[in-house]
């Protein structure tokens, strides 16, 4: 059984760490200078505690790959370039093995559908960071990561319990749910604030943005019908298994929006995350004002490529009532 880890960034570039080190065949998809630094040495895990050196075969693109029936496929790609990627799949011959969505937002899974038969939900709470080529950050501990695994839309099968598996014989944690997209819409609320951190920076003040950015996604998901788990680092039955440890001599650098745009990428997963409540409020008849402004802000961020903290939170609510009023928004310089 190979495990094929497709975006070896921050979050499948720990995965693919911990399972190779645990002594499983993994193999890699990535691009760039990260796909070069691969090749050409270790792949580098640093987390509290913990230092692994990783030598997995990486390659460009899965028609590189001749793939096995129990090959079992883990998409780490961010949403806007998941499409793509299930393109490449198929055109490299997949067809019936598995693919989990190891990815933020709920847009994932139907996109794979509509290629795939065999499609999983993966919630993923792990506190990465992929910032220079050969190396990922991992602030977890004393688990580098906790996962909820299932069948989309519903149930689950014999492939997640072999990935929850995997993952708690490899300094992680797997559970199998039979509703993991309540999981994932849980985790959709927390996700919601992360344009609002690359707005204004990593532990500046938000004011009341994040409290009225769920209160919207919340009645979203009512009025759709949607349930939700409460999930994250703070959940009971699971936070003895991980918090937010130290690296020394290295910071935390934000969620996975403020990464993108200290790489300077010109694309974040907004659309996906604040744009997925947009989409659900405009299906069913809610207004979603400020989850609506979030989405056109964090493209925003990424076509000017500001870095993180580019406005305070005053230009921030100045910004959103321009918005809400119609007036033309530009970012300030």
């Amino acid at each position: 059984m190979r495990t094929i880890i497709y975006g070896v960034g921050a979050i499948g570039g720990v995965v693919a760490a911990a399972l190779t080190e645990a002594g499983h065949d993994v193999i890699g998809i990535a691009r760039g200078a990260q796909l070069a630094a691969l090749q050409a040495g270790p792949l580098r895990l640093r987390a509290p505690g913990v230092e692994i050196e990783a030598r997995l075969p990486c390659v460009a693109d899965p028609t590189e790959i001749a793939f096995r029936p129990d090959d079992m496929i883990l998409l780490t790609m961010k949403t806007q370039d998941c499409l793509d990627a299930l393109h490449r799949l198929r055109l490299a011959g997949l067809r019936d093995q598995p693919i989990f969505c190891l990815q933020n937002g709920i847009a994932n899974e139907p996109t794979a559908l509509r290629l795939f038969p065999n499609v999983h939900g993966v919630t993923v709470m792990m506190p990465a960071a992929y910032t220079e080529p050969g190396e990922v950050l991992c602030h977890g501990t004393p688990k580098l990561g906790v996962f909820d695994t299932g069948r989309f839309p519903k149930g689950s099968d014999a492939d997640d319990a072999r990935l929850a598996a995997l993952f708690d014989g490899a300094r992680m944690a797997g559970f199998v749910q039979d509703d993991v997209m309540a999981s994932k819409r849980g985790k959709l609320l927390l996700n919601l604030s992360n344009c609002l951190e690359a707005a204004v920076g990593r532990g500046a003040d938000r004011g009341d943005f994040p409290q009225r950015v769920r209160a919207e996604a919340e009645a979203v998901f009512r009025a759709a019908g949607l349930s939700w788990d409460e999930v994250g680092m703070d959940h009971p039955q699971r936070k003895h298994l991980m918090q937010t440890g130290d690296i020394p001599g290295t910071p935390r650098f934000g969620g996975s929006t403020s990464q993108s745009l200290l790489r300077g990428t010109g694309r974040v997963e907004t659309d996906y995350l604040n744009g997925e409540i947009a989409y659900l409020g405009r299906l069913h008849g809610v207004d979603v004002p400020l989850n609506a402004f979030l989405t056109w802000l964090g493209a925003a961020l990424a076509e000017a490529r500001a870095q993180p903290g580019h406005l305070d939170l005053a230009r921030l609510g100045a910004l959103f009532e321009d918005w809400t009023a119609g007036r033309r928004v530009d970012l300030p310089a």
